[in-house]
C-alpha cells in the first residue's frame, strides 16, 4: 500500500431533522466545512438508527420521510479538522462528534489549479 498523509476522519451524527439557529444543520456543517477549505463533505442518510434517550427511527414504508439519523463524514489534516472543532462543538448541541487518524492516499484535484 501507498504511504500517504496523515490525516483526521471526522464524524458527525445527526438528525435529520436537526436544526441550529433557524438553520437545517446538515447544511450548515456542510457549509461552514465549505467556507472553511476543507477537503470536502459527505453526508449519508442511515436506514436505521437512535441517539441516546430517543426512539429508534427506522425507513419502514410509513415512516420513509421522517426524520432519519444522518452521518456527515470529513477528511483532512488535524489542524484543519482542530480548527473545525469549535463550531462543531457550538451548533451540534444534540448528536455526537468522533474522529480518527485516517490516512489520505489520494486527494481530490484542485480545480483552481
Amino acid at each position: 500500500m501507498e504511504n500517504g498523509t496523515k490525516g483526521i476522519l471526522l464524524r458527525i451524527f445527526i438528525s435529520e431533522n436537526a436544526h441550529y439557529d433557524g438553520c437545517n444543520l446538515l447544511e450548515l456543517i456542510v457549509e461552514e466545512a465549505k467556507k472553511q477549505n476543507l477537503a470536502g463533505a459527505t453526508a449519508f442518510r442511515g436506514i436505521s438508527g437512535y441517539q441516546s434517550g430517543s426512539e429508534i427511527q427506522t425507513a419502514t414504508i410509513l415512516r420513509l420521510s421522517e426524520n432519519m439519523p444522518i452521518v456527515i463524514e470529513i477528511v483532512d489534516i488535524d489542524a484543519k479538522i482542530q480548527a473545525f472543532m469549535p463550531f462543531l462543538k457550538k451548533v451540534v448541541v444534540d448528536g455526537l462528534v468522533t474522529t480518527e487518524a485516517a490516512n489520505i492516499i489520494m486527494k481530490p484535484k484542485n480545480p483552481d489549479k
